[in-house]
């Protein structure tokens, strides 16, 4: 059976293994996407940056970071951004404060919302643009 997906899905051994049934990432014609990612260490499973949305969201960068590696693309190629925050009248500033050290202007197209998340502050997925084939 053919599949628009039939690309393989994008898995890295630098970014947390998945805790369901769902790939790190899959790619789309010329786009990549990501499943949503936490922020948790790829090799000790822990929850990094308790109570710090800043550290969280650093950590969750470099987990989309080594996916994205995998497929051979950077934050660079990144055009959206979703984005679920706790407590975004709590959070916004310090996880907004973020983006800067990991992305230049023009800064990706993004949507952040409020969320119940349990033990974490934010999860983020993001739509990345391939190289041309």
């Amino acid at each position: 059976m053919s599949s628009f997906f039939s690309s393989p899905a994008i898995q890295s051994d630098d970014a947390p293994s998945p805790r369901g049934h769902y790939s790190h990432a899959r790619i789309a014609g010329d786009l990549l996407f990501t499943a949503g990612l936490g922020p948790v260490h790829p090799r000790t499973r822990e929850l990094v940056g308790a109570g710090d949305v800043a550290e969280q969201t650093r950590q969750v960068f470099r987990n989309l970071a080594a996916i994205l590696a995998e497929a051979g693309v950077s934050l660079k190629d990144v055009v959206k951004i979703t984005a679920f925050l706790q407590d975004i009248d709590r959070d916004w500033d310090a996880y907004d404060a973020v983006f800067p050290e990991f992305f230049d202007p023009p800064y990706p197209a993004r949507l952040t919302a409020g969320a119940r998340l349990g033990d974490i502050l934010v999860e983020i997925e993001i739509v990345a643009l391939l190289p041309r084939r």
